[in-house]
């Protein structure tokens, strides 16, 4: 069994870190600590990962432009794979390197960089939303644009920690896919109320109310889509294939029209 064992390298971990951001680096990290049989560590690599994500689209919004100008195209993505490679190879590479020495496999720099690009639209699709809300409407101090930030980050959050077990969804074991879509049920529910109280806001703009209705109507549909895979699960049956193939073409219609700039 132990030769099965994979690993990412310092250089796959590189190469998604820098597509994807500290998010990215955070999920391999986190994939090499389970092998090590360091599960706590894992879980938080990614909290790092996810904190250290915010914060540097927290600092990209809210530097003078004056300063961000002087970044020019890929130094920032250079910084901060470098510091993370630094990282890297100071709490994991003396394992990578045994795991290499002793014949072991590693996972190849096209999956890695596959992990890369999903962060990177993750990111993205973050930095959109963010720039929308705090570009249009910061100008208009009788909406509480701050606080409509932090509510968004949070759901944000959640939807990125309830997606995570997609990722995994052909290879890991059914007890541990229903357990996730159990803890991904709980996030989306609370992503529902997240929505809920975004829509009480004070002189809330007509474009984010029609876009609340659909981010509600999107949370509804995960939540039909969890409770859907935990269904098949558990009864161990493909009865509810049509369902589930159903809820997935509406998901993706949702998507495409959140995606879909209003002209």
């Amino acid at each position: 069994m132990e030769e099965n064992i994979k690993l990412y390298s310092n250089r796959e971990i590189t190469i998604a870190t820098f597509f994807g951001g500290p998010l990215a680096a955070g999920y391999l990290v986190k994939k090499n600590y389970q092998v090590m049989g360091e599960s706590d560590k894992g879980v938080m690599s990614l909290v790092i990962g996810i904190i250290s994500t915010t914060i540097l689209l927290a600092g990209l919004l809210l530097v003078p432009e004056s300063i961000t100008d002087r970044i020019h195209g890929p130094l920032l993505p250079i910084i901060y794979t470098a510091i993370i490679s630094i990282l890297v190879n100071k709490f994991q590479g003396s394992f990578i390197k045994a795991h290499k020495e002793n014949g072991g496999s590693f996972y190849s720099g096209w999956k890695a960089a596959g992990v890369g690009a999903v962060c990177m639209l993750i990111l993205m699709a973050s930095v959109a939303l963010v720039a929308f809300i705090a570009g249009d409407f910061s100008t208009k101090s009788d909406f509480d644009a701050v606080g409509y930030d932090k509510e968004v980050a949070k759901f944000t959050l959640n939807e990125n920690k309830a997606m995570t077990v997609y990722k995994v969804l052909e290879t890991a074991n059914p007890e541990y896919l229903k357990e996730e879509f159990e803890k991904g049920l709980i996030l989306w529910i609370a992503n529902r109320r997240i929505i809920i109280s975004l829509n009480s806001y004070s002189n809330l703009p007509k474009e984010l109310q029609v876009q609340n209705q659909k981010l509600l109507k999107y949370c509804d549909l995960r939540i039909q889509q969890c409770r859907i895979i935990i269904k098949t699960i558990t009864e161990n049956t493909d009865k509810y294939g049509s369902q589930l193939n159903k809820v997935g073409t509406n998901i993706d219609e949702i998507i495409e029209q959140l995606q879909t700039p209003k002209k």
